[in-house]
């Protein structure tokens, strides 16, 4: 299995991480990526970057080192009714964004709080992808965020990192199956993300390609596997 597009990296602008834009984008083209997704954390997270760094991100290059380049958000759901912390006017410009329940700065509700939260994210029409689900800290009923998937187009994301390095999440791997099975029961798309908030990070995704291959998920279900669907998926072109 081959995956050409990772959608979900960080970079020094998320303090918390450690590469430059520059850095993600040459190992991304070591790796073979066609598309590399630059999505750092938005900024009601503490150590995120000011909104004036995704009101600027036009001025960066579209391609490096051979890889093209989108610029993106991981936007903090913010509430349970699934609010976000970048306003429509900023939104607007960004190539996607990716949503995701942060503990540092939403106390997990009860399942029923946590599921409204994603969902009401999910009905956002410029989040494409929702990001790390998987987490037992924050329990969600998997089917109802699968069907709404359905119904919104949002892809649900199979996050690398979370099944290699995040210690702190619980039960990954059980949640990620129970999600997948029901996944390829509705037809729904998933992403593969690294998460990467290192370069040598960037376009590893051995975990999630592990998991996938041991259920035998279906590749056509799979965004990263073609330029073409992962574009469509995002309801725009990217030229290769």
């Amino acid at each position: 299995m081959q995956l050409l597009v990772d959608p979900h990296t960080h970079t020094v602008a998320s303090t918390h991480a450690y590469s430059t834009i520059l850095e993600n984008a040459l190992a991304a083209a070591k790796q073979g990526l066609k598309i590399l997704g630059i999505t750092d954390h938005a900024p009601a997270l503490e150590d995120a970057p000011h909104v004036l760094y995704f009101q600027n991100l036009h001025v960066l290059d579209r391609e490096l080192y051979g890889v093209k380049m989108l610029y993106g958000a991981e936007l903090n759901i913010c509430d349970y009714e699934g609010r976000v912390d970048l306003d429509e006017t900023i939104l607007e410009k960004l190539d996607y964004c990716i949503a995701s329940f942060h503990t540092a700065l939403l106390k997990p509700g009860t399942k029923k709080q946590n599921t409204k939260a994603l969902l009401g994210a999910m009905d956002n029409p410029y989040v494409k992808i929702i990001g790390h689900p998987e987490d037992g800290n924050i329990p969600v009923d998997y089917l109802e965020l699968v069907k709404h998937a359905k119904e919104t187009k949002t892809m649900l994301e199979v996050n690398n990192s979370s099944l290699r390095t995040a210690y702190y999440r619980l039960n990954v791997r059980e949640n990620l199956m129970e999600m997948l099975q029901l996944c390829e029961k509705y037809g729904v798309t998933i992403a593969v993300g690294s998460d990467a908030h290192f370069a040598n990070a960037v376009g590893n995704f051995d975990c999630a390609i592990e998991l996938l291959k041991e259920i035998d998920f279906p590749q056509e279900l799979i965004a990263n596997t073609s330029v073409e669907k992962f574009s469509k998926l995002l309801g725009r072109e990217v030229e290769i």
